[in-house]
């Protein structure tokens, strides 16, 4: 289980729902473990490293099926890669691999324990990208050198590689980029999906770069989020589907553009506060040094494997633990994006009429939210993350209520970007479990829940309302709510 404080979360309050919530969430993380998967997937067998597709490929994948790769062929196989908990399944191709891996080198979150023993690990910063970074990236780039034909390069990619793998192209500086980026997704809110459109552009592994830096070497590609899924509440999106959005996969292909890139920026009222060097680089853009396009990746042939499709792991173990546990399961909300303590008001209401008028669910009934909700900070300094937000703005809404109970996590265990120092506490909160006494409990320790929403530090007073969730860090497939209507 990847809950590690259930006994803090379950012994107050509505202590039976809290363990129903507890339990599910439980259930989807421990779906998400991308190291049982890859074991799966991969196996070396009579000379051959053999990948079992079924259940990895993306609908309409041109290269449809079981890849071979004779060792005969090889001299060397690497592993590179960068995401939040990418060491789970980079473990997982140690072990596979055995000693047919040559070396390999992945970046992960600070804060993780370093658990591999061949492939080299850097831990960086997150979501704001640090010097460390630069350091993971380089150390990768080194991999690169004297790379040929025969060469073997498995790529692992995943939520978080946004931030963890940056290298700033051209002029600009790690310290234009962290100013950016925490400008654009900080203080303004920006979405993920926007905020990628100009990383892609400024920086020299994104957008396909550092798989043209690894060629003529043969690449298989693989990604711990969910690929069907991007920035989309569509239900499995297709191969080229993805690839023409993508923005996200830094070794594949993406559509978009420098133009595209620039009118991000223009569209949150950002130029003006941009660095220059980042939008002389945008705006000095050239065809040659765009991103790779759809045909450039195909010509090369590369395979791309998902190792987590959310309609296969996560979505069908909540469900079978409700079913379990004597609740039907609905999914409210695939992609759930919207500010947090607003999407926190919003389900809180829905949840207080379905329990007092059967509408628009009738109880018992579990209701199941992924996605990725953001959070505008501005200029304040609170400790929290949009999970935390979300809960805390739904237990202002559900006083009072004796049957409801809302539990949300950020899947890779670490909700926000951390800094928070609490006895007992880790550094970063999972995310929260509340439920209709939360309010009433918080005013009798002094605690002002909508002050902490105001000042976004909602990790201290949740901790020590006992709601704040405790997790093992893991692979990210975006956020894990559950709503309980007992």
């Amino acid at each position: 289980m990847r809950i590690k404080n259930k006994a803090m979360l379950t012994n107050h309050g509505n202590k039976a729902g809290r363990e129903i919530v507890a339990e599910l969430l439980d259930a989807g993380l421990d779906a998400l473990d991308p190291y049982f998967r890859v074991k799966q997937f991969v196996k070396v067998i009579d000379n051959k490293i053999i990948l079992d597709d079924r259940g990895y490929e993306m609908i309409g994948d041109p290269h449809a099926g079981k890849a071979v790769y004779d060792l005969k062929d090889y001299d060397r196989v690497f592993v590179i890669g960068a995401a939040k908990g990418v060491q789970r399944a980079a473990l997982a191709m140690e072990e596979a691999l055995g000693d047919v891996l040559t070396a390999g080198h992945v970046i992960s979150k600070h804060g993780e324990e370093i658990i591999l023993k061949k492939i080299g690990v850097t831990l960086a910063g997150h979501p704001v990208p640090d010097e460390c970074c630069v350091e993971g990236c380089r150390k990768i780039e080194a991999l690169a050198k004297d790379i040929s034909a025969r060469d073997l390069v498995f790529v692992i990619s995943g939520s978080g590689c946004g931030s963890l793998m940056t290298y700033p192209a051209g002029d600009i500086t790690l310290d234009d980029i962290a100013r950016f980026t925490h400008m654009m997704q900080i203080e303004k809110g920006v979405p993920t999906s926007d905020l990628n459109h100009v990383r892609t552009h400024i920086d020299r592994f994104k957008g396909g770069r550092i798989t043209r830096l690894f060629k003529p070497a043969t690449m298989v590609h693989m990604t711990t989020a969910d690929p069907s899924k991007l920035n989309s509440p569509v239900t499995r999106m297709k191969y080229f589907e993805m690839l023409k959005v993508n923005n996200f996969f830094p070794s594949v292909a993406t559509a978009a553009t420098y133009k595209d890139a620039i009118n991000v920026i223009k569209k949150w009222d950002a130029w003006e506060e941009t660095p220059e060097s980042i939008k002389n680089h945008l705006m000095n853009g050239t065809i040659e040094d765009e991103n790779m396009s759809i045909d450039e990746f195909e010509k090369l042939n590369d395979r791309f494997f998902g190792l987590i499709f959310k309609d296969t792991t996560v979505y069908p173990a909540v469900r079978q633990k409700a079913k379990e546990l004597g609740y039907k399961c609905l999914m409210l909300n695939e992609y759930m994006s919207a500010e947090a303590r607003e999407a926190g008001y919003v389900n809180g209401l829905m949840a207080l009429n379905a329990e007092r008028i059967g509408e628009p669910f009738e109880a018992p009934v579990v209701l199941m939210t992924s996605g990725e909700n953001i959070v505008t900070v501005g200029a304040e300094t609170g400790v929290g993350g949009r999970n935390q937000e979300y809960c805390t703005a739904a237990a202002i809404k559900i006083s009072g209520s004796k049957r409801i109970v809302f539990g949300a996590v950020d899947t890779d265990g670490t909700d926000g970007p951390g800094g928070f120092s609490y006895p007992g506490a880790p550094e970063c909160l999972a995310g929260a479990i509340v439920d209709g006494e939360t309010l009433s409990a918080a005013k009798a320790q002094g605690i002002d829940l909508w002050e902490t929403l105001k000042t976004h530090a909602t990790s201290e007073p949740l901790w020590r309302l006992g709601c704040g969730v405790d997790a093992e860090v893991g692979v990210s497939a975006l956020d894990l709510g559950i709503i309980l209507i007992q």
